[in-house]
């Protein structure tokens, strides 16, 4: 399945891409960065790799494109979360998504609105990978209540966020893993950096996301 959806979030309607591969084991949400959008080609080769594990992938724009314009708004992380929150409760109620189990995948600020909204959905979320993420932008009382596996991927060169990184880190009580990539900066355009990135986040996926 591969179609455009458009889902209507917090006050707006957003654009997606869901793709849902046979069989599939569950859904990722993608949460994107700030600046960046659906289109962004790292998280589109993560959702392909995500795919090819049996995990479908709906890689949507959380702000409209006039929101988008005011760059304060790509670090509301309480807009960007109610925008993830509306989209769950979409793909929860949705013909060919209803009974997939729901993961997040989120990139820079991105991260903080996927685990804000894990922390609200409590065990409906089974999953959450970052990529560079700023995790440490959600609140230490979100952090808290995570009980998704919480998989953290920062680039070994990628020294401020590592450390931002590791904060968040401490204050998660759920499984968890922080993962350095080496030879990687912030975006994971190094050789090879993003291959690791994406096949780390299939595994988690494809370990935590089915119902067992």
């Amino acid at each position: 399945m591969n179609t455009l959806v458009h889902i209507p979030a917090a006050g707006a309607v957003v654009e997606g891409m869901l793709q849902i591969p046979d069989d599939a084991v569950g859904l990722a949400l993608f949460a994107h960065g700030s600046g960046s959008s659906r289109h962004s080609p790292r998280n589109n080769y993560v959702a392909e790799v995500l795919r090819t594990a049996r995990v479908g992938t709906l890689l949507m724009d959380l702000l409209t494109p006039m929101e988008d314009r005011d760059h304060a708004r790509r670090f509301d992380i309480d807009l960007l979360t109610r925008r993830l929150l509306d989209a769950a409760r979409w793909a929860a109620t949705g013909g060919a998504t209803r009974m997939l189990p729901l993961g997040f995948f989120g990139a820079s600020t991105g991260a903080a609105a996927a685990l804000e909204a894990a922390a609200e959905l409590g065990e409906t979320a089974r999953a959450v990978v970052s990529r560079g993420g700023r995790p440490d932008l959600a609140s230490p009382q979100a952090l808290a209540r995570v009980t998704a596996p919480t998989l953290l991927l920062v680039g070994g060169h990628d020294t401020g966020v590592i450390d931002l990184n590791r904060q968040a880190y401490d204050r998660l009580r759920c499984k968890k893993e922080l993962a350095i990539v080496p030879g990687a900066t912030h975006l994971f355009e190094e050789p090879g950096t993003l291959d690791a990135v994406a096949a780390r986040a299939a595994g988690w996926f494809a370990e935590h996301l089915p119902v067992r």
